[in-house]
């Protein structure tokens, strides 16, 4: 009878995980949400026979919650119901809701590095930091690791299943530091790429949100001052008579302002309709094309998100071509990497290249996105030694990043403090200077030889 190996959740939300003999699949998920299990993988294990597991025999299951109950990795349902219905709801929203930050993948990784250069075995090391995480979301995903692992499984394949905790890049150094024996070395490098990436995220959080803050909130100011400003000007003018004294596009302004606030569903279901229309553009594929290729020439960030992406495309290379996978496998697997519909399409364009003997390097060039300096590095390492070469590129890229996001924080101010001068500007000379005119008669300004 064939074997299956199984993950589920249970009705308080646990993960169950198991492996069993049953006469198929459609059968076995039959039978675990029978059992109040909802099934999130179900796969068919090899069989792998040696000498001293022929006299064993496997047992056949036919009550799923016999497994709950009998396995050591999983809390006892019984006693779990014993649980007020609060505190379990209560666990199971924690454990659902608990968001997982880079800081908990960092730690997670630089402890099992350390683990693992202690000579831990996995199922060890995994035990130990799972006794470790308050994270109540990652803790569950942990087991379920540890449980893949204690089935015989690799680590990366239940990591596969987490792809939103997990990035790509990580899950592939992990893949390849498990199948080629050197595990360590792959965390160690995880720990280096993790620290990279969590720094560069910070300079860009520091960067970007403070100025869109800044800018969204004096935006905000600046339209409910004109809200309230305009009708309690206009009706100091109207019980004094003088509205007639404002220029006209002091009346025009304050009539757009009265026809917004009287009509103000139709600006705004104009621009709902556009969002629409751009957000469904945007998930066709020519419109996610054009989409991301605007991302990559985009003014002043355009540059900077090519290169993130780049560097991430180098380092992937680097770390498959370190373990000695060919160029056009390690490109695959960058390829998988980059979720920019344009990358992807330069790189499948590099792998046909390489199929009819073609320069892989040719289709970057000519995008004309990569800088003549990067595809210099890389035509010289296909002549001597790439991997050497994208090292060389790794540490180009990230000096070349640090220098643009420099320019990013001298510009960026500056264009938030013009955008916010330019509406001031527009107050005072349409809305504040007509109105102290016409309000002081003019003495003011004559007197000061205006």
């Amino acid at each position: 009878m064939p074997s299956f190996f199984y993950r589920a959740v249970t009705e308080d939300g646990k993960i169950v995980r198991n492996k069993v003999e049953e006469i198929n699949r459609k059968a076995l998920i039959k039978k675990l949400i029978r059992n109040g299990l909802t099934p999130i993988a179900v796969r068919q294990r090899a069989q792998t026979v040696n000498s001293s597991s022929k006299t064993k025999r496997r047992r056949n299951v036919s009550d799923i919650s016999s497994i709950i109950q009998d396995s050591n990795m999983y809390v006892n349902l019984e006693k779990e119901n014993q649980k007020s219905w609060f505190t379990r709801t209560n666990e199971k929203l924690i454990a659902r809701t608990s968001k997982i930050t880079s800081r908990d993948l960092v730690v997670f990784t630089q402890d099992f590095y350390l683990l693992k250069k202690a000579n831990f075995n996995n199922i060890h090391a995994l035990t130990t930091i799972i006794d470790k995480t308050e994270n109540l979301r990652f803790k569950e995903i942990l087991k379920d690791i540890l449980a893949g692992v204690e089935a015989g499984e690799n680590m990366y394949t239940t990591m596969e299943y987490y792809d939103d905790v997990f990035p790509y890049l990580y899950i592939n150094m992990i893949r390849v530091g498990e199948l080629s024996g050197s595990l360590t070395k792959s965390l160690e490098e995880a720990v280096a790429y993790l620290d990279e990436t969590t720094a560069l995220n910070k300079r860009l959080k520091s960067i970007i949100i403070p100025n869109v803050l800044l800018l969204i909130g004096i935006i905000i100011l600046l339209f409910v001052g004109i809200l309230v400003i305009i009708p309690l000007i206009q009706n100091v003018f109207k019980s004094l008579g003088s509205t007639e004294q404002l220029p006209a596009i002091t009346l025009w302004f304050a009539g757009v302002v009265d026809k917004l606030m009287k009509y103000w569903y139709i600006p705004l279901g104009i621009i709902g309709a556009i969002v629409i229309v751009v957000f469904t553009y945007i998930r066709t594929p020519k419109g996610r094309y054009n989409w991301d290729y605007f991302k990559y020439t985009m003014p002043l960030f355009g540059k900077l998100i090519f290169s993130l992406d780049f560097m991430r495309l180098a380092r992937a290379m680097l770390l498959n071509l370190k373990n000695g996978i060919r160029i056009q496998d390690a490109l695959e697997v960058s390829k998988n990497l980059n979720k920019n519909y344009v990358m992807r399409s330069i790189i499948e364009s590099s792998i046909n290249n390489m199929i009819i003997g073609q320069s892989w390097i040719e289709p970057f060039e000519k995008s004309n996105l990569a800088t003549p300096m990067v595809i210099e590095m890389l035509n010289i390492g296909m002549k001597t030694d790439l991997q050497e070469m994208l090292e060389k590129l790794v540490e180009y890229m990230e000096i070349d990043i640090n220098n643009t996001i420099q320019r990013i924080m001298k510009i960026l101010p500056e264009v938030v403090y013009a955008i916010v001068g330019v509406f001031l500007i527009f107050l005072v000379i349409v809305v504040l200077v007509p109105c102290i005119q016409a309000y002081m008669g003019g003495w003011l300004f004559s007197a000061a030889g205006m």
